[in-house]
């Protein structure tokens, strides 16, 4: 094993080498897999390294009959697919192949995404058996694990975090603790040239600690607002979205709120150009009662939105103050609290000029912070110093 290393980093000395990166993902961006942020991420930093650097993305195919090898739309980057032969207690989320190893023997980093997941633990063991360097991004989800039990987090060279939230949460790993953010593509969700600035949007997940409910309350009959998300399935472990969305619809009645529950990218740069403002109302408390310690971890759709220059407002909950500057890009507002989102719709409805300015320098800040490129230029440093310090 000391021998291994010894000779990778000599090998990778040289400033033209490339690292070889392979990305394991326990889930992958997909309509048959899950369609969400933590998806999205992991996907999209793959595709934006392969530029830069050999990549692979590998995941689990969601049904057991689909082939080990599938390509996951047209894609510039390597990716496997593998059918896992168990997921723990049903979570669909936590599958896990051994076979999926044999994807990482010509690897020099292996980046994980999600912390506690079996695949997860099973390439740290590998990477410590074989001397590689081996790199973990927790997204929020996780499921039936080891790492739990067993402190695998001390064979990890670095924990590669969305924001300061995310990493506060690891502080019993300090020093190994980097924020690398996370990206959107520039290119595809950009300003249009003949946009509106029209409605109030939201775009997420339908789960109760999203505290959309709170954006109904806010909105009043002169107000349309069109609420974009999906239905997340029992089965993937979490609870409420379906008894979630009755209530929301409850609540719609006699308002202009409309549901969009398959929207693709396309529709989704349209409704973000059409968009007086996004908002992203998540709680730490939802509607039941139930708390939840960690609701954002980024907010990727704010990130989108900017990228569109529409301006933002989202609650000072999780990680969401980090990406939006307070009264420059956007507005920041109490969780739980529909009289200040609806102050804030109605100051951006008699403001549109300064709405308008708002977006632009959203925009500017997301060309400047958070591209696909930045991250995955972050990313490499990382692995290279970890090789550096051997």
């Amino acid at each position: 094993m000391i021998a291994l290393a010894r000779h990778r980093g000599r090998e990778l000395s040289a400033p033209s080498a490339r690292l070889r990166v392979v990305h394991v993902s326990p889930t992958y961006f997909g309509d048959r897999s899950v369609i969400g942020g933590g998806e999205r991420y992991a996907t999209e930093l793959a595709r934006a390294m392969a530029r830069l650097t050999p990549t692979r993305l590998v995941s689990f195919a969601a049904h057991e009959n689909e082939p080990d090898a599938l390509a996951v739309e047209p894609t510039p980057f390597e990716v496997q697919l593998f059918r896992p032969l168990w997921c723990p207690r049903g979570q669909r989320t936590n599958p896990v192949s051994l076979r999926f190893l044999t994807a990482l023997a010509d690897a020099d980093v292996i980046h994980c995404h999600q912390f506690h997941v079996l695949a997860t633990t099973l390439a740290i063991a590998y990477a410590r058996a074989t001397g590689k360097r081996v790199f973990v991004t927790d997204l929020g989800g996780g499921g039936w694990d080891f790492s739990y039990r067993f402190d695998t987090g001390r064979w990890v060279d670095g924990f590669l975090h969305l924001s300061q939230f995310s990493a506060q949460r690891f502080a019993q790993y300090a020093q190994k603790n980097h924020v690398v953010f996370a990206g959107v593509d520039v290119e595809r969700f950009r300003p249009l040239p003949a946009r509106t600035y029209e409605t109030v949007l939201y775009v997420g997940r339908l789960l109760p600690h999203k505290g959309i409910n709170y954006l109904i309350e806010a909105v009043d009959a002169t107000i349309e607002l069109r609420v974009l998300g999906r239905l997340w399935e029992p089965h993937l472990g979490a609870t409420r979205s379906a008894e979630y969305l009755e209530l929301l619809q409850t609540l719609a009645q006699g308002k202009r709120v409309r549901f969009i529950l398959d929207a693709d990218d396309e529709r989704l740069v349209r409704e973000y150009n059409a968009a007086l403002v996004l908002v992203l109302p998540s709680v730490y408390t939802d509607v039941f009662g139930t708390f939840h310690p960690a609701p954002e971890l980024f907010g990727l759709t704010l990130v989108e939105a900017m990228a569109c220059a529409t301006p933002v407002i989202a609650t000072t909950v999780g990680a969401l103050p980090e990406v939006i500057e307070d009264g420059v890009t956007g507005f920041l507002v109490p969780p739980n609290d529909a009289p200040a989102i609806a102050d804030r719709l109605q100051w951006l409805r008699r403001h549109p000029e300064e709405a308008r300015r708002m977006g632009e320098r959203g925009r500017a800040r997301v060309l400047e912070r958070f591209t696909w490129e930045a991250v995955a230029r972050r990313c490499l440093a990382i692995y290279r110093q970890a090789y550096r310090a051997e």
